[in-house]
């Protein structure tokens, strides 16, 4: 039994869903139909306006109206175009002059890198000639110590002989 009742209690939940679906469905017919019927009123009264307030013409005038107000549409196009195009060239105008300001820039880098090369190869070159000085100056040295040295062993192996002469005698 407790499962008949829960069963009909599902069925009165469906049934109440869907009146209220139908009830909102209503509802929004409703509501369309008044904007359509608001709608044809305003039509309806905008279309007293235009009769009262209008101005017949002939073809040709109204060809040559239309050929002007299609020209102006025209114009006014080419000039938003115009002013675009202006604004572009503006904005190309501004970045040649910040891509020549940056190349600017770095060939003054560049030279300025160079000078510094050109500075360091001059003090290599005058470093190189000092240290060949240097090693000359040594070289000389070198061979002053050792014509001095020979000279030095000379002289003791003379001392020597005659030492050893004089203790023979």
């Amino acid at each position: 039994m407790a499962e008949g009742r829960e069963g009909g209690r599902r069925k009165e939940k469906k049934t109440t869903t869907m009146e209220e679906e139908k009830g909102k469905g209503n509802e929004r017919w409703t509501g369309a139909i008044t904007n359509l019927t608001e709608m044809s009123s305003n039509l309806e009264s905008l279309q007293k306006i235009l009769l009262k307030k209008a101005v017949f013409v002939d073809e040709e005038t109204f060809a040559r109206a239309s050929l002007t107000a299609e020209q102006a549409r025209t114009i006014k196009v080419l000039q938003q175009r115009v002013e675009t195009l202006e604004r572009e060239l503006d904005a190309a105008i501004t970045a040649a002059a910040h891509a020549r300001s940056e190349k600017r820039q770095a060939e003054a880098a560049q030279k300025a890198a160079e000078l510094r090369a050109q500075d360091v190869t001059k003090e290599l070159e005058n470093t190189t000639k000092v240290f060949e000085l240097h090693m000359e100056e040594l070289r000389a040295k070198q061979e002053e110590i050792a014509k001095r040295d020979n000279d030095i062993k000379l002289l003791e192996a003379i001392i020597q002989t005659l030492g050893g002469k004089e203790s023979q005698s």
